[in-house]
């Protein structure tokens, strides 16, 4: 088990990334949901004993690990958001001087590297270096680096970022594979990368913990509140300015338009299955301090009007 327990981080200036959070993680993924700035990377990088908090304890197998890091560091595969290489080595050459850092032996090492570069689709670029290899390979090489010891807790921050959609399927069935029986804390602010592997999400906004649950839990919570409208094009801002707006889709007929209130916002809007998405941004949106709007403006609109 690795817990954060009553974290927080403040940097200078006072500015407070992560707010007395606690977090509980066993075998299995957690996928921690949140907008840019919501305190995602501040937490990971806590989680991962790169930083220190402020003021609160993190443990592993119920170790202090602020105090003792390397009780956590030899049991963990960590990739960053930014991921930092040398350009001039290839990168099977790479990943064997990352296998030395984390005491894999040579011979280990070996075996262990040529099976992770078929594993994330690289074996035909193992000869050029890595400074000609493109984001989304790069990224590739961070999260073969993350597997090199097999760690028994694997903490990735935004890991698709770069890749493209069969390189992002790819990974999601990979980390889901891994969390049978390990830890793993996905972070990021893209829904679709923890809906479909995910039975266990955390959503962050303003350094706190809003919500925790099942994605059905999450699901529950705008159960009722999600309508299509067709507008004029001409009222889309009106409409934006009174609601959340989960999806635009202009058409001959005028704007499609996915949003949330807990009534029905006019006249002949039709009530629609919730997704993640509407309920990640009811969420984000309700601990910002907004709620989805009652009526729309005091004035009855169409559904259709255009």
């Amino acid at each position: 088990m690795l817990e954060l327990v009553d974290v927080t981080k403040v940097y200078k200036g006072g500015k407070r990334a992560v707010d007395n959070l606690t977090l509980r993680l066993e075998s299995g993924m957690v996928g921690l949901l949140g907008p840019n700035g919501a305190g995602k990377s501040s937490l990971m990088r806590i989680a991962a004993t790169v930083t220190r908090p402020t003021s609160g304890t993190v443990r592993f197998h119920g170790e202090d690990v602020v105090a003792r890091p390397n009780t956590l560091r030899r049991a963990l595969g960590y990739l960053p958001q930014d991921f930092g290489v040398y350009p001039n080595l290839t990168s099977r050459e790479f990943l064997r001087y990352m296998a030395a850092a984390k005491g894999v032996s040579a011979r280990t090492a070996r075996a262990r590297i040529d099976e992770l570069l078929e594993l994330v689709n690289l074996t035909e670029a193992v000869k050029r270096p890595l400074g000609k290899y493109s984001g989304g390979m790069l990224r590739r090489v961070g999260i073969a680096q993350v597997l090199l010891a097999d760690p028994q807790v694997i903490i990735v921050d935004e890991p698709t970022a770069g890749l493209d959609p069969e390189e992002r399927v790819r990974f999601r069935n990979l980390l889901s594979d891994l969390a049978a029986d390990k830890v793993v804390l996905l972070s990021t602010h893209i829904v679709s990368d923890v809906e479909s592997v995910a039975s266990d999400i955390a959503v962050l906004a303003g350094g706190r913990l809003q919500r925790r649950g099942s994605p059905e839990d999450l699901l529950r919570s705008v159960t009722g509140q999600v309508w299509e409208v067709l507008v004029d094009p001409s009222s889309v801002p009106a409409v934006q300015a009174q609601y959340i707006v989960s999806r635009l889709v202009r058409t001959a007929e005028g704007v499609r338009i996915r949003l949330l209130s807990n009534e029905q916002p006019y006249e002949g809007a039709a009530p629609l299955t919730p997704d993640l998405e509407d309920a990640y941004l009811g969420i984000i949106r309700s601990a910002e301090g907004g709620r989805p709007a009652q009526g729309f403006g005091g004035r009855t609109l169409r559904a259709g009007a255009v």
